[in-house]
């Protein structure tokens, strides 16, 4: 592996969720701890008893057991203008040099991966353009180790110095067990792809639902960081979704579920692309637009333009005025409300975070969107939760699948015993 330069302690800011002090007792001590070390970027050992509420022995005893494995380091704090007398402050810090790992999302639009280290810190990214339609497994494959290999040139190493890939794919997907059920990048379904990935790229693959990964990028890296409770609602050629319950994924009993864009919202409604009638994303998600798009703006002398282009010309005649434009955008705003206020109902988040490509189209949560939305949820009498707005691109979703991967790799580690060791 080529050496990377450590981030300087002003740099270590951290990943993964920031859990309130004396708040988790069920995992293993030595998986809170490392947490906590990962969480803070830098952290002295008395905070860490502190905050879990333990005794500062018992974390000396773990640290120490984690420090000759090669996982974290002991890094002098910054003095703040002392002059250097006495011993410096130490505080404990993750290794990032310990392990990389890769993140990739797959979509209709674009490919995209980055390369980070075991502390979180981006090394690389990189994204490769395609044509819209679904592949086959060998295809899928083949994409995969191009953007790989090509990424990993970027941060000046081999998939081979990986420890772990995390990979995202839209559609069903069964995380425990690697296999996709179904996805609009896949022709078959029913794809073990994990055990088919890890095969072709010889090291150890993780799939999951692209909206999970997102949210696990909001829980890692962004507004989620500090929520116990959180939903995202990502829209872009579907509509997904991901629900943080105390700090954790919500996957459902067989992985497969939050799937906000399947429900039903009008029985014998359009067409969704799962084959189905009557689903959110088949009101709301980008083929819906632009198939609406071409039926109320008389556009049929569009058809062999690309969604993207549909999308942005109507976007457009929205903002100049149109009133058939608009009013396919206000209806698809009023979709989306009805799916919000179930949210709300459902989970009673503290944040709900909208992220995707869409959410450039600022007619879907125009003000009377998020109105309808408060008056379709129950009333309490207490206030309803913000709802954010991240319009960012793909990268923020690999990052999720190398949070998957980091998350994967360290738990490996972690439960391994006293016998766990830097690779």
């Amino acid at each position: 592996m080529k050496p990377q330069a450590p981030p300087s302690a002003e740099e270590r800011k951290g990943c993964g969720p920031l859990i309130a002090p004396l708040s988790e007792t069920t995992r293993p001590l030595r998986q809170q701890v490392f947490d906590r070390v990962r969480a803070a970027g830098l952290i002295p050992r008395v905070q860490v008893a502190k905050e879990l509420g333990v005794s500062p022995a018992s974390v000396t005893t773990i640290t120490q057991e984690l420090i000759e494995a090669g996982l974290i380091e002991e890094v002098a704090a910054p003095r703040d203008g002392d002059q250097g007398r006495g011993r410096p402050a130490v505080s404990l810090g993750v290794r990032p040099g310990a392990h990389l790992v890769a993140g990739m999302k797959l979509s209709d639009r674009e490919h995209t991966a980055v390369v980070v280290d075991f502390a979180g810190n981006l090394i690389a990214g990189d994204v490769i353009p395609r044509r819209p339609g679904a592949l086959n497994l060998p295809e899928l494959l083949s994409a995969m180790e191009t953007l790989l290999a090509r990424v990993c040139a970027k941060a000046g190493v081999t998939p081979r110095d990986l420890s772990a890939l995390g990979l995202g794919v839209p559609g069903f997907v069964d995380s425990e067990t690697g296999m996709v059920m179904w996805s609009s990048v896949l022709m078959e379904r029913g794809v073990a792809l994990r055990k088919a990935a890890s095969e072709h790229l010889g090291l150890p693959v993780h799939v999951d639902n692209d909206a999970n990964l997102v949210t696990l990028a909001e829980l890692w890296f962004g507004a989620g960081r500090t929520l116990a409770d959180f939903a995202v609602v990502t829209i872009e050629h579907g509509v997904g979704m991901g629900c943080v319950i105390n700090h954790r994924i919500y996957r459902g009993a067989k992985g497969l579920g939050m799937e906000l864009g399947h429900t039903k919202v009008q029985l014998d409604g359009a067409l969704c692309r799962c084959g189905q009638r009557g689903c959110l994303e088949a009101y709301v998600a980008d083929y819906a637009l632009a198939r609406e798009a071409t039926t109320a703006l008389n556009w049929s002398h569009k058809e062999g333009q690309t969604i993207n282009v549909l999308l942005e010309s109507l976007y457009d005649h929205a903002k100049a005025g149109n009133t058939a434009a608009r009013s396919i955008f206000r209806r698809a705003g009023r979709y989306l409300a009805v799916g919000l206020s179930n949210v709300i109902n459902l989970f009673d988040p503290s944040l709900i975070i909208l992220s995707g490509e869409r959410m450039r189209y600022d007619y879907l949560y125009a003000s009377e969107t998020l109105a309808e939305m408060e008056q379709l949820a129950i009333s309490t009498g207490r206030p309803k939760p913000p709802v954010k707005i991240h319009a960012w691109g793909d990268l923020l979703w690999a990052h999720g699948a190398a949070a998957l991967a980091l998350s994967e790799v360290s738990d490996g580690l972690l439960t391994a015993g006293r016998d766990i060791a830097a690779q």
